[in-house]
């Protein structure tokens, strides 16, 4: 009798054992939902990746214009970010940000660019879009321009709380 028990015990203890957490994403694992705006200290660090609003240099009426200067974002979180070029000029997105986050994937036209470090900047020789994934590492306010145009009002901020 005590060698079933024996058996009967190992095999409950065993069962227990194999059951291991999911590593999956979120329930909601459609990498192009639209994210709710919540200001970074409400947010929640979560395994899906999350949008950053889109940044547009430039437009068809003022090529020197941008539709957002400032970006917040949260510490350990994954991020999808898509920088696009709406004019006929040629703009170098440079920053320092690239170098505090972990960098996944630049996507240009489907087809994607995996590096094993950050890549000095992202330049636009003509209009389109490059979408960035990241995961933010270090907390700080990192600036970000395109350099010659700066001082016409490209430029901003992006900061990891």
């Amino acid at each position: 009798m005590q060698k079933y028990k024996a058996i009967a015990l190992t095999v409950l203890v065993g069962t227990a054992l194999l059951v291991v957490p999911g590593f999956a994403q979120d329930a909601d694992d459609n990498d192009d939902d639209d994210t709710v705006a919540v200001p970074p200290a409400a947010q929640k660090v979560t395994r899906a990746s999350k949008d950053v609003p889109e940044l547009i240099l430039g437009s068809a009426a003022d090529s020197f214009t941008v539709n957002q200067r400032d970006f917040e974002l949260i510490a350990g979180q994954g991020y999808r970010w898509k920088i696009t070029s709406a004019a006929g000029l040629e703009y170098k997105f440079a920053t320092d940000f690239f170098r505090n986050v972990w960098m996944n994937q630049i996507v240009i036209n489907n087809l994607e660019v995996h590096m094993n470090g950050a890549p000095a900047w992202l330049e636009f020789d003509k209009e389109g879009t490059m979408q960035v994934q990241f995961t933010t590492i270090r907390p700080g306010t990192y600036r970000w321009s395109v350099p010659d145009l700066a001082d016409k009002g490209m430029r901003g901020t992006i900061t990891i709380k």
